[in-house]
């Protein structure tokens, strides 16, 4: 297996620009969540992260690092839908808040793995700057989307304001899926093109 730089450069400025999006949403939906709850989380999280952190010799492989990245976007994916579907409730807080938590005890792998397998100082300031401009981007179309549902269509309800906001989220994770799978090659996808242009040759 084999990453893209090129094409992981642009998965990681649409992953971050879909969490710039977000920054306002989750506020919303963990309004009705008791704060002990994110205490709770956060000791489970701190535990989640050491658990990985002690497999880095086993996990820290390019397959590996694919499959994680992938099952991460794939979470994001359903919560996204699991909110469209059942936007509002403690239950869906709950489920949400526990579906970014998963994602984060991955993060610090994440990082690890992309510094070592991009491990070129110009490809890893591309990243950087992918990373920011996107946050950035994310929370400035966040903000003026919430300004227009407020000034066009007249919604002012926060809660009616992050459903509508998880239609373009939704539009966001599956293209940062395909991204994600544009930024991977195997082996075997080179040497099929590779026999069937010897073969188109001899032909």
């Amino acid at each position: 297996m084999k990453i893209v730089p090129r094409w992981y450069i642009r998965y990681k400025g649409v992953n971050s620009f879909f969490m710039g999006l977000t920054v306002g949403a989750i506020f919303t939906i963990y309004a009705v969540l008791d704060p002990s709850i994110f205490s709770l989380g956060g000791v489970l999280l701190a535990i989640g992260m050491l658990v990985v952190a002690k497999y880095y010799e086993k996990i820290l492989n390019l397959r590996t690092f694919f499959k994680i990245s992938l099952f991460v976007e794939l979470v994001m994916l359903v919560l996204v839908l699991w909110y469209l579907v059942l936007p509002y409730g403690i239950t869906t807080a709950l489920f949400i808040y526990a579906g970014y938590q998963l994602t984060f005890m991955f993060g610090s792998y994440l990082v690890r793995a992309e510094t070592l397998f991009l491990n070129r100082k110009q490809i890893l300031s591309w990243l950087d700057m992918a990373k920011q401009a996107g946050y950035l981007a994310g929370m400035l179309v966040s903000w003026l989307f919430y300004k227009a549902l407020i000034w066009i269509w007249g919604i002012e309800e926060h809660t009616r304001q992050v459903y509508h906001l998880h239609w373009i989220l939704l539009v966001t994770e599956l293209v940062i899926i395909w991204l994600l799978l544009k930024s991977f090659q195997t082996r075997k996808r080179r040497s099929d093109v590779a026999i069937f242009a010897t073969s188109s040759r001899k032909r």
